[in-house]
């Protein structure tokens, strides 16, 4: 049975003090399921102090796909490693929209995250144009065949992100995310974890994780509130 996966994206948000509150939280109100925190990287040190003994696993929200050299402003995989980090997001959907990374670059930072002994997790998903165009599937399928077509996906974990539902005030279904993951599924096998990143909150995380192929949540804004983490947490737990 598929280990289930809590991980929570801080984005741009932060500081030593509502961190340590935040984390002190999540250490305390967190049992029972795998989790995860995706800080931003100024406070890799502040996260790996505080976690340093706990089973709540220190992430990193991108990486470059170079191992050093020459690239200002950017940070390497075995930097993250040294400092703690298990997890790292590869293509996250504001990386790939805001920042232009392309489904290639992607695939070399997912490479470059198993080279530095990191677990990549993969995001993938579609806008609502390419949705409403009825190009879903065609769309993820792309973006993973990007990165199959390099590496192999041992030790890596996927998340769907549909772009349409995050922050847009249209949610996905637990029908609708369940077909995508299945979709997925029968690409990257029945032992790879996939988690379900639309705008998760405590109100729709026990259905959404109910469903089959859910394996746990990237999660956005609830994130940064404790209670509503700890909440989205409690639901990834496995029944019997």
């Amino acid at each position: 049975m598929r280990a289930r996966l809590v991980a929570g994206n801080w984005k741009m948000h932060g500081g030593l003090a509502a961190n340590q509150a935040l984390l002190d939280a999540i250490v305390a109100g967190v049992e029972g399921v795998e989790c995860a925190v995706c800080v931003p990287f100024p406070y890799l040190a502040q996260g790996r102090e505080r976690l340093r003994g706990t089973p709540i696993a220190l992430a990193a929200q991108t990486l470059s796909e170079h191992a050093s050299g020459a690239f200002t402003g950017e940070v390497s995989g075995a930097m993250l490693a040294e400092f703690g980090c298990r997890y790292v997001l590869v293509g996250h959907s504001e990386r790939r929209q805001l920042y232009g990374e392309t489904d290639q670059q992607v695939a070399a930072k997912f490479a470059a995250a198993r080279a530095a002994g990191l677990s990549p997790i993969l995001c993938v998903g579609e806008t609502l144009a390419e949705r409403d165009a009825g190009r879903t599937e065609a769309v993820v399928a792309r973006q993973l065949e990007a990165v199959l077509d390099r590496s192999g996906f041992e030790d890596a974990v996927l998340a769907y992100e549909p772009v349409w539902a995050i922050g847009t005030g249209r949610n996905a279904s637990p029908q609708q995310a369940q077909a995508v993951h299945a979709f997925l599924r029968a690409r990257v096998g029945t032992e790879a974890r996939i988690l379900y990143g639309g705008s998760v909150k405590p109100a729709n995380a026990p259905e959404l994780f109910a469903q089959p192929d859910v394996d746990g949540g990237l999660i956005g804004g609830a994130s940064r509130v404790a209670q509503d983490f700890i909440a989205i947490c409690a639901a990834a737990k496995r029944k019997g």
